[in-house]
């Protein structure tokens, strides 16, 4: 008889472990969009419709849970500062252009070479413990007592179901916040009102758009993206997925390419991002099908629901976000525990994680401090491993 041959996994599939996924990054992105589009003013429809398309192109391109994000610090200086939506789309072009040439040129190779392992593994502990910052000062808190019952709930929930196959934890309770936001939140006559047929406008970034952008917020965002968006999602990608052999080069030439074509469509500059990934594999996805079933999501809400978005969404219970956001964030964080065997190397990544969740501009100062006192400790200079 022939060898047994082991089914090759499938790029593509859509079951329930892949629509749990799917909201594996829901808490992240919601706010930042909301944020942007309130404090710019930009076209909701334009966002949520090609936010949505960036996910299906990034599903049906990696065959992976490898989801599509705003991109983090831009947002935070969009929404602080309040920004023009002219002034976000030429950053994102600015950044488009930068990722295009790294990737090009072969530029990001030689990053990926330079940056030792413990100091990506600090920078994805960095990012855990902003989100479960976020989740458990701000979405957790959200809705009073009846927030924090329900945040308990959830988390019983996940904590029964996490990993279960049969059972995904992310669709129950998604479907327990539902339940919430029907019973306590709906309105019936503003859900009416916000229906509607809509599609992206066409704008045109000029000159002076595209420079005030990339100093502004094409900057500010790099060492984040070169950090999170670029070497952590190689890194995660290299643990989770193994047998795909995707190089720091192909992540950001994707990047690349979807900041080219984002700005002319009225379109938020967007990322791959480790914590996204994590999240979606945490809830069960193992193909690109959470992914296409999470931008179909957006585009359905741009293409009909846009006017009313932030109303829609503000009916859905944060304490659930939170707690799916949590979530992420463990497992987002326990990925450091393979540096356990080295005093050294871990120590490196805890310096680095306090660094990036703790400082502005922290993913910079941690990239390059963790950088440095890895090859100072390398060379017996200091003695941190000792």
């Amino acid at each position: 008889m022939p060898p047994s041959i082991a089914p090759t996994p499938r790029r593509i599939r859509f079951d329930r472990n892949e629509l749990a996924g799917a909201f594996g990054d829901l808490g992240t992105d919601l706010p930042l969009l909301i944020g942007i589009i309130a404090a710019s003013n930009v076209d909701s429809a334009s966002v949520l419709i090609m936010f949505g398309l960036m996910q299906l192109f990034s599903g049906f391109w990696y065959g992976l849970p490898m989801p599509v994000q705003p991109l983090k610090a831009f947002a935070a200086l969009v929404i602080a500062q309040k920004l023009p939506g002219n002034v976000i789309f030429g950053g994102g072009l600015a950044i488009g252009v930068v990722m295009f040439l790294l990737s090009v040129l072969g530029l990001i190779d030689g990053l990926a070479r330079l940056v030792p392992k413990p100091v990506v593994r600090g920078i994805q502990l960095g990012l855990a413990l902003q989100l479960a910052s976020l989740a458990l000062k701000e979405y957790v808190p959200a809705d009073g007592l009846g927030g924090y019952l329900l945040a308990a709930a959830a988390f019983g929930v996940t904590v029964a179901l996490l990993g279960n196959r049969r059972w995904p934890a992310a669709l129950l309770v998604i479907a327990l916040g539902g339940i919430y936001a029907l019973i306590f939140k709906l309105d019936l006559t503003s859900s009416y009102a916000a229906l509607g047929f809509h599609l992206p406008t066409w704008h045109t970034p000029n000159r002076a758009d595209v420079l005030t952008g990339a100093l502004l917020l094409a900057l500010p965002q790099i060492p984040l993206s070169l950090g999170n968006s670029i070497l952590a999602t190689k890194q995660v990608l290299t643990d989770f997925f193994p047998e795909r052999r995707i190089t720091v080069r192909q992540i950001s030439f994707t990047y690349s390419l979807m900041n080219l074509v984002n700005p002319f469509f009225g379109g938020v500059p967007v990322c791959h991002g480790s914590g996204g990934l994590v999240g979606h594999h945490a809830f069960g996805a193992r193909s690109g099908g959470s992914v296409i079933l999470y931008g179909g999501l957006f585009l359905v809400m741009g293409l009909f629901f846009s006017q009313g978005f932030a109303q829609i969404v503000q009916i859905f219970p944060l304490p659930i976000l939170g707690i799916l956001l949590l979530f992420e964030s463990l497992t987002l964080a326990a990925l450091i525990r393979d540096l356990t065997g080295s005093r050294a190397d871990l120590l490196v990544a805890l310096l680095v994680g306090l660094l990036c969740g703790g400082l502005p501009y922290g993913y910079l100062v941690g990239l390059v401090v963790g950088t440095a006192v890895y090859y100072t400790m390398q060379r017996g200079w200091a003695g941190l491993g000792k």
